[in-house]
């Protein structure tokens, strides 16, 4: 996407977002990697050292991860394996999830609810994983915890504000870090203005927004219909051209506002961009890069 010749924000507010960038990974995609990298070494377009979350998806099986969390660790990035409650089947699989993610190295986990549906064991959301205390003995550093700037197709907008309160607060009062990461949205106006509901509640903690990486605008829609962001997903179709709507989809535009806004809102809590990588890993790692380059040139 072009720009206009005058910067629409500082080339430290745009960088300190990419900089803060992060991916979501799925076990068959770092799979992937390994099998056709040379001699296990990383491809050369992962942004070393950055924080990769390492999902679990439904019907998978939550042992994938740790192979991914070791494969990722010795490619020098940060994993952060999800950790959905309701998919925990008993307080003994539980332990020896952790136990294991502890023994790997990992020490930040995304904690969620989960798509399933149904509670496989006693946990039906985060808020009771957390009431157990059983993450507080394994040697975790942060947590990582989910919003909705669309809403949540199940939650009430009150409901899940008590939780979020609930949940930044348990991991201060215990000593940990905490962030917020959201689920990813094409609206401008709906990320900037959850951002000003969210500073409003005062938790002090980061947040990093979710965008969709570069891919087919068709395949694009489809996540948007399972993922439950089909409002914005509807002003994207309803005033995009045709023409925009063939060519693939990049996030630039609405990391420019959200760029924009930060510029304009010095005690923001937006700390950095969040990538679904629907197009691929190596697309959405390249569109950090680039726009890393973009807004250097741009700024000068």
């Amino acid at each position: 996407m072009s720009r206009t010749s005058e910067p629409l924000y500082s080339s430290q507010t745009g960088m300190d977002l990419l900089t803060n960038a992060s991916l979501e990974a799925t076990p068959k995609q770092i799979s992937a990697l390994v099998a056709s990298s040379e001699n296990g070494q990383p491809p050369h377009w992962l942004i070393k050292g950055s924080c990769v979350y390492v999902p679990f998806l439904p019907d998978a099986q939550f042992e994938n991860a740790f192979s991914t969390c070791e494969q990722l660790l010795a490619w020098g990035m940060q994993p952060i394996p999800h950790l959905p409650a309701r998919a925990v089947p008993s307080d003994a699989v539980l332990h020896q999830w952790l136990a294991r993610l502890q023994d790997i190295g990992v020490t930040q986990l995304l904690l969620i609810a989960g798509d399933i549906k149904e509670p496989q064991g006693p946990y039906a959301d985060t808020l009771s994983l957390l009431a157990s205390d059983h993450l507080l003995h394994y040697g975790f550093t942060g947590f990582g915890f989910a919003a909705h700037p669309e809403g949540h197709p199940l939650v009430d907008a009150h409901t899940m504000k008590q939780a979020l309160e609930f949940k930044c607060d348990y991991a201060k009062q215990n000593g940990l870090s905490c962030w917020v990461v959201t689920q990813f949205s094409f609206d401008n106006a709906a990320l900037t203005r959850w951002l000003d509901e969210f500073q409003v509640m005062d938790l002090g903690v980061p947040v990093f927004l979710g965008l969709a990486g570069p891919t087919k605008m068709k395949n694009l829609l489809a996540y948007a219909a399972q993922c439950g962001v089909a409002t914005s997903a509807k002003m994207l179709t309803k005033y995009s051209s045709v023409a925009r709507l063939l060519r693939p989809w990049t996030p630039t535009e609405v990391f420019d506002a959200l760029a924009h806004y930060q510029a304009t809102h010095l005690n923001s809590p937006l700390k950095g961009v969040h990538l679904f990588p629907f197009g691929g890993l190596k697309q959405s790692s390249e569109w950090i890069t680039a726009q890393k380059v973009l807004v250097n040139a741009e700024n000068r």
